[in-house]
Protein backbone atom coordinates (compact mmCIF):
# COMPACT_ATOMS: atom_id res chain seq x y z
CA UNK A 1 0.00 0.00 0.00
CA UNK A 2 3.07 2.89 0.76
CA UNK A 3 4.74 1.45 -1.97
CA UNK A 4 2.21 1.81 -4.46
CA UNK A 5 1.52 5.58 -2.82
CA UNK A 6 4.92 6.67 -3.28
CA UNK A 7 4.60 5.36 -7.20
CA UNK A 8 1.63 7.78 -7.78
CA UNK A 9 3.23 10.85 -6.21
CA UNK A 10 6.23 10.05 -8.26
CA UNK A 11 3.95 9.70 -11.36
CA UNK A 12 2.47 13.05 -10.65
CA UNK A 13 5.28 15.28 -10.18
CA UNK A 14 7.30 14.10 -13.21
CA UNK A 15 4.02 14.81 -15.34
CA UNK A 16 3.88 18.28 -14.03
CA UNK A 17 7.60 18.78 -14.44
CA UNK A 18 6.89 17.94 -17.84
CA UNK A 19 4.04 20.05 -18.88
CA UNK A 20 6.38 23.19 -17.08
CA UNK A 21 9.52 22.45 -19.37
CA UNK A 22 7.02 22.43 -22.20
CA UNK A 23 5.16 25.83 -21.29
CA UNK A 24 8.82 27.49 -20.42
CA UNK A 25 10.33 26.82 -23.54
CA UNK A 26 7.15 27.87 -25.86
CA UNK A 27 7.27 31.42 -24.12
CA UNK A 28 10.66 32.46 -23.73
CA UNK A 29 11.86 35.31 -25.32
CA UNK A 30 15.19 34.93 -25.84
CA UNK A 31 14.91 31.92 -27.63
CA UNK A 32 17.28 31.55 -30.67
CA UNK A 33 14.27 31.78 -33.20
CA UNK A 34 15.09 35.50 -34.25
CA UNK A 35 11.57 36.20 -34.46
CA UNK A 36 10.34 39.11 -36.17
CA UNK A 37 9.01 40.91 -32.73
CA UNK A 38 12.75 41.04 -31.68
CA UNK A 39 14.02 44.27 -32.65
CA UNK A 40 17.66 42.79 -31.68
CA UNK A 41 17.46 40.41 -34.12
CA UNK A 42 20.70 40.19 -36.00
CA UNK A 43 19.08 38.60 -39.48
CA UNK A 44 16.47 40.74 -40.09
CA UNK A 45 18.59 44.06 -39.74
CA UNK A 46 21.49 42.36 -41.72
CA UNK A 47 19.11 41.74 -44.84
CA UNK A 48 17.35 45.10 -44.28
CA UNK A 49 20.56 46.32 -44.87
CA UNK A 50 21.68 44.49 -47.37
CA UNK A 51 18.36 44.48 -49.69
CA UNK A 52 18.32 48.96 -49.52
CA UNK A 53 22.41 48.10 -50.65
CA UNK A 54 21.29 46.25 -53.35
CA UNK A 55 18.47 49.04 -54.21
CA UNK A 56 20.73 51.92 -54.48
CA UNK A 57 23.73 49.96 -56.66
CA UNK A 58 20.72 49.30 -59.01
CA UNK A 59 19.79 52.60 -59.10
CA UNK A 60 23.03 53.60 -59.63
CA UNK A 61 24.07 51.12 -62.59
CA UNK A 62 20.68 52.25 -64.11
CA UNK A 63 21.40 56.10 -64.09
CA UNK A 64 22.29 57.33 -67.59
CA UNK A 65 21.09 60.81 -67.29
CA UNK A 66 20.53 62.28 -70.66
CA UNK A 67 19.80 58.89 -72.09
CA UNK A 68 16.28 58.42 -71.50
CA UNK A 69 13.90 59.93 -68.66
CA UNK A 70 13.00 56.12 -67.14
CA UNK A 71 16.72 56.31 -65.14
CA UNK A 72 15.92 59.98 -63.80
CA UNK A 73 12.30 58.28 -62.60
CA UNK A 74 14.14 55.60 -60.70
CA UNK A 75 16.69 57.83 -59.12
CA UNK A 76 13.32 60.20 -58.14
CA UNK A 77 11.88 57.05 -56.62
CA UNK A 78 14.50 55.98 -54.78
CA UNK A 79 13.78 56.81 -50.40
CA UNK A 80 17.39 57.01 -50.19
CA UNK A 81 17.80 60.59 -49.10
CA UNK A 82 21.14 60.07 -47.07
CA UNK A 83 24.14 62.61 -48.19
CA UNK A 84 27.22 61.20 -49.08
CA UNK A 85 28.61 60.23 -52.22
CA UNK A 86 25.97 57.91 -54.48
CA UNK A 87 23.84 56.85 -51.52
CA UNK A 88 22.85 60.15 -51.73
CA UNK A 89 21.33 60.45 -55.07
CA UNK A 90 21.43 62.10 -58.11
CA UNK A 91 19.23 64.88 -58.62
CA UNK A 92 15.99 63.66 -60.85
CA UNK A 93 15.64 66.19 -63.81
CA UNK A 94 12.53 64.46 -65.37
CA UNK A 95 11.39 66.20 -68.44
CA UNK A 96 14.15 68.14 -68.54
CA UNK A 97 16.65 65.63 -69.02
CA UNK A 98 16.66 65.91 -72.71
CA UNK A 99 18.17 69.48 -72.65
CA UNK A 100 21.40 70.91 -72.63
CA UNK A 101 20.19 74.42 -71.99
CA UNK A 102 16.85 75.36 -70.98
CA UNK A 103 15.69 78.47 -69.70
CA UNK A 104 12.27 80.69 -69.20
CA UNK A 105 12.73 84.03 -70.89
CA UNK A 106 15.49 83.71 -73.20
CA UNK A 107 18.95 82.62 -74.78
CA UNK A 108 21.06 85.29 -76.69
CA UNK A 109 23.91 84.29 -78.44
CA UNK A 110 26.92 86.08 -79.96
CA UNK A 111 28.36 83.48 -82.44
CA UNK A 112 30.62 81.37 -83.04
CA UNK A 113 29.21 78.85 -80.38
CA UNK A 114 28.88 75.01 -80.60
CA UNK A 115 26.01 73.64 -78.94
CA UNK A 116 25.83 69.49 -78.23
CA UNK A 117 22.35 68.60 -77.40
CA UNK A 118 18.76 70.24 -77.29
CA UNK A 119 18.48 74.00 -76.27
CA UNK A 120 14.59 75.62 -75.72
CA UNK A 121 12.18 78.11 -73.64
CA UNK A 122 9.73 78.35 -72.39
CA UNK A 123 7.22 80.16 -71.85
CA UNK A 124 9.01 82.47 -74.02
CA UNK A 125 8.72 82.90 -77.87
CA UNK A 126 11.22 81.72 -80.62
CA UNK A 127 11.90 85.35 -80.81
CA UNK A 128 13.63 85.14 -77.98
CA UNK A 129 16.05 82.65 -79.14
CA UNK A 130 18.90 85.14 -80.66
CA UNK A 131 21.61 84.74 -82.89
CA UNK A 132 21.31 81.35 -83.83
CA UNK A 133 20.49 81.90 -87.09
CA UNK A 134 17.16 79.16 -86.86
CA UNK A 135 16.07 77.45 -89.08
CA UNK A 136 12.17 76.23 -89.13
CA UNK A 137 11.13 72.58 -89.13
CA UNK A 138 8.62 71.62 -92.03
CA UNK A 139 6.82 70.87 -89.19
CA UNK A 140 6.71 73.67 -87.31
CA UNK A 141 7.10 71.71 -83.48
CA UNK A 142 11.22 72.93 -83.16
CA UNK A 143 13.84 74.49 -85.52
CA UNK A 144 17.86 74.02 -86.34
CA UNK A 145 20.72 75.98 -86.24
CA UNK A 146 24.19 75.29 -87.28
CA UNK A 147 25.76 76.00 -83.85
CA UNK A 148 23.44 73.61 -82.32
CA UNK A 149 24.18 69.90 -82.72
CA UNK A 150 20.60 69.14 -81.54
CA UNK A 151 17.34 70.22 -81.93
CA UNK A 152 15.64 74.07 -80.84
CA UNK A 153 12.47 74.74 -79.16
CA UNK A 154 10.16 77.45 -77.94
CA UNK A 155 6.80 77.78 -76.40
CA UNK A 156 5.28 78.88 -79.29
CA UNK A 157 6.31 76.14 -81.85
CA UNK A 158 3.83 73.62 -82.49
CA UNK A 159 1.79 70.77 -80.98
CA UNK A 160 2.81 68.70 -79.39
CA UNK A 161 5.93 71.12 -78.36
CA UNK A 162 4.62 73.56 -75.70
CA UNK A 163 2.75 70.88 -73.61
CA UNK A 164 6.50 68.98 -73.81
CA UNK A 165 7.94 72.52 -72.48
CA UNK A 166 5.76 72.73 -69.82
CA UNK A 167 6.56 69.68 -68.49
CA UNK A 168 10.35 70.63 -69.13
CA UNK A 169 10.16 74.13 -67.36
CA UNK A 170 7.99 72.41 -64.50
CA UNK A 171 10.72 69.96 -63.69
CA UNK A 172 13.61 71.88 -64.12
CA UNK A 173 12.18 73.81 -61.28
CA UNK A 174 11.58 71.01 -59.43
CA UNK A 175 15.22 69.75 -59.77
CA UNK A 176 16.05 73.21 -58.07
CA UNK A 177 14.29 72.49 -55.43
CA UNK A 178 15.18 69.08 -54.46
CA UNK A 179 18.62 69.87 -54.89
CA UNK A 180 18.33 72.54 -52.18
CA UNK A 181 16.38 70.30 -49.76
CA UNK A 182 19.53 68.17 -49.33
CA UNK A 183 20.96 67.69 -45.80
CA UNK A 184 24.12 69.55 -46.15
CA UNK A 185 27.33 67.62 -44.83
CA UNK A 186 29.73 70.98 -44.86
CA UNK A 187 28.54 74.20 -44.65
CA UNK A 188 30.35 77.97 -45.02
CA UNK A 189 33.35 76.06 -46.52
CA UNK A 190 35.92 78.52 -46.97
CA UNK A 191 34.10 81.66 -46.16
CA UNK A 192 32.49 81.32 -49.78
CA UNK A 193 35.82 81.34 -51.83
CA UNK A 194 36.68 77.36 -52.37
CA UNK A 195 39.47 78.41 -55.15
CA UNK A 196 42.29 75.87 -55.38
CA UNK A 197 40.66 73.18 -53.10
CA UNK A 198 40.20 69.40 -54.32
CA UNK A 199 36.71 68.62 -52.98
CA UNK A 200 35.18 65.12 -51.89
CA UNK A 201 31.66 63.91 -52.51
CA UNK A 202 28.71 65.07 -50.64
CA UNK A 203 26.59 68.06 -49.84
CA UNK A 204 27.71 71.78 -50.24
CA UNK A 205 25.96 74.69 -48.31
CA UNK A 206 26.42 78.98 -48.65
CA UNK A 207 24.42 81.36 -47.46
CA UNK A 208 25.91 84.02 -49.38
CA UNK A 209 27.37 83.39 -52.75
CA UNK A 210 30.29 81.20 -53.79
CA UNK A 211 33.53 82.04 -55.77
CA UNK A 212 35.55 79.83 -57.79
CA UNK A 213 39.29 82.04 -58.43
CA UNK A 214 41.47 79.55 -59.27
CA UNK A 215 41.36 75.74 -60.52
CA UNK A 216 38.83 73.30 -58.48
CA UNK A 217 38.92 69.63 -57.93
CA UNK A 218 35.91 67.10 -57.81
CA UNK A 219 37.02 63.55 -57.30
CA UNK A 220 35.81 60.80 -56.73
CA UNK A 221 34.29 57.84 -58.59
CA UNK A 222 31.76 57.34 -61.22
CA UNK A 223 29.21 56.71 -58.89
CA UNK A 224 29.73 59.56 -56.60
CA UNK A 225 27.54 62.62 -56.34
CA UNK A 226 28.18 66.24 -55.75
CA UNK A 227 25.51 68.87 -54.92
CA UNK A 228 26.38 72.34 -54.33
CA UNK A 229 23.63 74.68 -52.23
CA UNK A 230 24.52 78.50 -53.38
CA UNK A 231 21.92 81.11 -51.72
CA UNK A 232 23.66 84.34 -53.64
CA UNK A 233 26.11 84.42 -57.08
CA UNK A 234 28.23 81.42 -58.15
CA UNK A 235 31.13 83.17 -59.99
CA UNK A 236 33.98 81.43 -61.67
CA UNK A 237 36.97 83.74 -62.72
CA UNK A 238 38.61 84.16 -65.62
CA UNK A 239 40.44 81.70 -67.09
CA UNK A 240 39.26 79.32 -63.78
CA UNK A 241 38.56 75.39 -64.37
CA UNK A 242 36.44 73.36 -62.55
CA UNK A 243 37.66 70.00 -63.44
CA UNK A 244 36.76 65.85 -61.78
CA UNK A 245 39.42 63.81 -61.22
CA UNK A 246 39.17 59.62 -60.53
CA UNK A 247 36.12 59.22 -63.19
CA UNK A 248 33.83 61.74 -61.66
CA UNK A 249 31.31 62.23 -63.96
CA UNK A 250 29.25 65.88 -65.03
CA UNK A 251 26.23 64.22 -64.83
CA UNK A 252 26.47 63.68 -60.87
CA UNK A 253 27.43 66.91 -60.43
CA UNK A 254 24.59 70.05 -59.54
CA UNK A 255 25.35 73.47 -58.91
CA UNK A 256 22.04 75.00 -57.15
CA UNK A 257 22.20 78.85 -57.21
CA UNK A 258 20.09 81.46 -56.01
CA UNK A 259 21.42 84.60 -57.84
CA UNK A 260 23.03 84.73 -60.81
CA UNK A 261 25.92 82.04 -62.46
CA UNK A 262 28.74 83.90 -63.80
CA UNK A 263 31.39 81.80 -65.36
CA UNK A 264 34.95 84.29 -66.97
CA UNK A 265 35.90 84.40 -70.16
CA UNK A 266 37.97 81.39 -70.94
CA UNK A 267 36.77 79.03 -68.20
CA UNK A 268 35.59 76.10 -67.83
CA UNK A 269 32.94 74.11 -65.37
CA UNK A 270 31.52 70.51 -64.97
CA UNK A 271 28.31 69.77 -64.18
CA UNK A 272 24.65 71.20 -64.35
CA UNK A 273 23.88 74.12 -63.43
CA UNK A 274 20.33 75.13 -61.79
CA UNK A 275 20.01 79.01 -61.30
CA UNK A 276 17.46 80.74 -60.03
CA UNK A 277 17.49 83.71 -62.20
CA UNK A 278 20.15 83.94 -65.09
CA UNK A 279 23.94 81.90 -66.51
CA UNK A 280 25.69 84.35 -68.34
CA UNK A 281 29.07 82.49 -69.83
CA UNK A 282 32.33 85.05 -71.01
CA UNK A 283 33.80 84.68 -74.05
CA UNK A 284 35.56 81.49 -74.40
CA UNK A 285 34.24 79.82 -71.51
CA UNK A 286 33.02 76.25 -71.46
CA UNK A 287 30.77 73.59 -69.63
CA UNK A 288 30.93 69.61 -69.41
CA UNK A 289 27.12 69.57 -68.39
CA UNK A 290 23.88 72.04 -68.40
CA UNK A 291 22.77 75.23 -67.93
CA UNK A 292 19.36 75.40 -66.66
CA UNK A 293 18.09 79.19 -65.97
CA UNK A 294 14.59 80.30 -64.43
CA UNK A 295 15.67 83.82 -66.61
CA UNK A 296 17.48 83.83 -69.13
CA UNK A 297 20.78 82.31 -70.46
CA UNK A 298 23.97 84.37 -72.56
CA UNK A 299 26.03 83.23 -74.19
CA UNK A 300 29.61 84.36 -76.18
CA UNK A 301 31.17 81.96 -78.27
CA UNK A 302 31.19 79.14 -75.42
CA UNK A 303 31.11 75.56 -75.76
CA UNK A 304 28.49 73.53 -74.33
CA UNK A 305 28.47 69.78 -74.02
CA UNK A 306 25.63 67.68 -72.61
CA UNK A 307 26.29 64.83 -70.64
Amino acid sequence: MRTSLYLALFSTSMTLACGDSDASTTSDPSSTGLGTDNPDSVGPTTATESDATATDSAATVTDTIGDTSSSDTADSSSSDTSTGGDAMGVVPLGAAVTFTILAKTGISNVPPTSIDGDIGVSPAAASYLTGFSLVNDATEAFSTSTQVNGLVYAADYAPPTPAQMTAAVLDMELAFTDAAGRAADVTELGAGDIGGMTLEPGVYRWGTGLLVPTDLTLEGSATDVWIFQIAEDLTVSNGTDVVLAGGALPEHVFWQVGGLFDLGTTAHLAGTVMTQTSARLGTGASVDGRLFAQTAVVLDGNTVVGP
